[in-house]
């Protein structure tokens, strides 16, 4: 009946997934995932625990965000600490990790790397949370490329940093992985392989017109200017001396947004190759930009 009713409350207050989000409540004040519901549903509530439920749901009613209420945040297959000193991270960026795991093994096991090579150096620019720089690491460290790649995370926000030092103590990663406050790409002793980027890339104008949950949510991690592009713009003009002569960026985008990002990158870095992909659900979410080859010599 408690979990029928928060339900209710949450279809009538406008929730697009109701039921979900009172699931997710109910087990976090259960301490328990969604299965463990589903195992045991008659488990019983103390008064404190549906005081602290009924809490969580209100807060919901009002628009909060499930993560914030809950203070994590699900990415990748691993937990992260969330509130509002971040975007909260979205599933479509977890194929920004894929498209970069994939480029990092490409570098280190496809072909020989020469004895003494430095590792991989990465940066993971606008970090926010952490979410995307720590399951990098996390999943470098699960196939054993530790030592062979050195991560970066950097964020113009302090707060946003904080988080994501937190994030990366609890993780027990943070060897792995710096934390940078910088304005884009911070400074290196040597130009990056690669470089990911979740930077802000909602027009200006669409910021109000984001549903409420968005509204909790840091405006200078959604507002990408004008035409949502200016701040990765600014990006784009810094790769030609931020990336190593074989570097690569990969860079989340709008689904709307490939022609617009294919004429900027056309216009500030001509010859470079570039390439579209996809999320899981279909939508076009990361373009990846390569420094240009020099031609073999005939």
């Amino acid at each position: 009946m408690l979990l029928a009713s928060a339900t209710q409350r949450l279809r009538d207050s406008g929730s697009a997934s109701p039921r979900l989000d009172a699931e997710l409540l109910l087990g976090y004040v259960l301490r328990t995932d969604r299965a463990g519901l589903l195992a045991h549903p008659n488990t019983a509530l103390g008064p404190g625990q549906v005081r602290q439920f009924e809490e969580g749901v209100e807060r919901r009613t009002k628009g909060e965000p499930v993560a914030y209420i809950r203070g994590i945040k699900e990415f990748y297959g691993f937990a992260f600490a969330s509130d509002n000193r971040a975007l909260i991270p979205r599933p479509e960026t977890e194929v920004l990790v894929d498209i970069a795991l994939a480029r990092v093994s490409g570098k280190l096991v496809s072909s020989p790397r020469p004895a003494g090579s430095p590792p991989l150096l990465i940066a993971d620019i606008g970090t926010g949370s952490g979410a995307v720089a720590l399951s990098l690491a996390l999943e470098c460290r699960r196939r054993r490329y530790e030592g062979h790649v050195r991560l970066v995370a950097a964020d113009v926000d302090e707060m946003a940093l904080s988080l994501a030092r937190e994030n990366g103590v609890a993780h027990a990663v943070a060897d792995m992985v710096e934390f940078a406050l910088a304005d884009l790409v911070p400074p290196s002793d040597r130009p990056y392989d690669i470089i990911v980027a979740n930077l802000p890339y909602i027009p200006s104008a669409d910021v109000p017109g984001l549903p409420v949950a968005a509204s909790f949510e840091p405006v200078s991690a959604l507002d990408g200017g004008p035409d949502g592009l200016t701040v990765i713009g600014r990006l784009l003009d810094v790769l030609p001396a931020e990336l190593a002569p074989t570097g690569i960026a990969l860079l989340e985008i709008g689904s709307d947004q490939p022609a617009a990002l294919t004429d900027l990158a056309a216009g500030k870095l001509p010859g470079w190759p570039l390439a579209i992909h996809s999320d899981l659900g279909g939508q076009p979410r990361v373009a990846e930009l390569q420094r240009p080859q020099p031609p073999a010599p005939s």
